[in-house]
């Protein structure tokens, strides 16, 4: 497996949050750990560089928010990761994103649940 020096930054403050060696191919929906913390990785950024008349890829850079909840609330829905209950209405049936109406969760006890069976 090839690791790569990935750059860690926050989405919403575009903090950097620290520097850690990674796989190349880490996707969107996967989780990184930085210095104890878990992140859930929202995008990535390759940076190349050419050498020998060749592109090289020399680091990635990673954006993420904090997973503290996430990991325990995933489902496999369908042949994916989701967050959340998939059988919600609001439900957005994504690794990035739980739904609209409460994005930071829990889907436990949210007033806005309806089942998709109940309709």
């Amino acid at each position: 497996m090839n690791l790569v020096p990935a750059q860690i930054f926050l989405t919403d403050t575009a903090e950097c949050v620290g520097e850690v060696l990674t796989a190349a191919n880490q996707q969107p929906g996967s989780f990184v750990e930085v210095s104890g913390a878990l992140y859930a990785v929202l995008e990535r950024r390759h940076r190349y560089s050419l050498r020998l008349g060749r592109y090289r890829l020399d680091g990635v850079t990673l954006y993420v928010q904090p997973a503290e909840g996430i990991e325990e609330e995933r489902t496999f829905f369908e042949g994916q990761w989701v967050i959340g209950e998939p059988d919600c209405i609001f439900n957005a049936r994504s690794p990035l994103i739980r739904c609209a109406p409460n994005p930071s969760g829990p889907c436990q006890g949210c007033r806005y649940y309806e089942s998709q069976n109940e309709k």
